[in-house]
């Protein structure tokens, strides 16, 4: 089994302790995160009830590009995409991107509670994919090149993206059927479940 979830921000990667956790969103027992997002960052995660499935999704060794829409502080510029993708020295090693582009704005639903905004101070868009997975690594090399992250969405892992998902959403696949259940952000107990055969 494989669940794909569009992980809100603020929400930890657990099913108990800390709260708010995946316990909120995903009622099915016996499945575990195939790698991680932080707390303040949003998107896809994948979580399976596979061993084997689940180290070779979040193993670094099997090298799954992860993309990630990325809002930063300021007016990017082309010689920090250009330094973004032929690497940035950060205190645990050289981190390169396997690609990086500016993008328009994305369309997509405002973050609970919104980034913060400076006057008179832009913000810009990147379409950022990378082969590993570091802690807060997207994060740390955006800040390297002077643009600090303010709002980090994975929109795809390997070949797995969020399409039409929801925030706060999940789809089950298992190779014979698929199931999805929408969230209600303001109420994430209540859901509607949907099965298609």
């Amino acid at each position: 089994m494989l669940i794909l979830f569009y992980k809100p921000y603020g929400v930890l990667c657990q099913f108990s302790g800390d709260t708010p956790n995946l316990s909120e969103f995903i009622p099915i027992a016996g499945v575990y995160p195939a790698g991680r997002l932080d707390k303040d960052s949003e998107g896809l995660l994948l979580l399976t009830d596979d061993g084997r499935l689940q180290d070779r999704l979040a193993h670094p060794k099997h090298g799954h590009t992860k993309t990630y829409w990325v809002q930063v502080d300021g007016a990017v510029t082309d010689s920090a995409i250009q330094t973004l993708k032929s690497g940035v020295l950060l205190n645990d090693g050289p981190a390169i991107a396997v690609d990086c582009s500016r993008i328009d704005p994305p369309q997509i639903a405002p973050r609970n509670p919104p980034i913060r905004v400076r006057q008179q101070i832009p913000t810009s868009w990147l379409r950022l994919s990378l082969d590993e997975g570091r802690n807060r690594q997207v994060r740390r090399m955006t800040a390297a090149v002077g643009f600090p992250t303010l709002r980090l969405i994975r929109v795809a892992h390997s070949d797995y993206a969020l399409d039409d998902l929801d925030v706060g959403a999940y789809r089950v696949l298992d190779g014979t059927r698929v199931e999805s259940a929408h969230a209600n952000t303001k109420h994430p107990r209540h859901r509607r479940h949907v099965r298609r055969r």
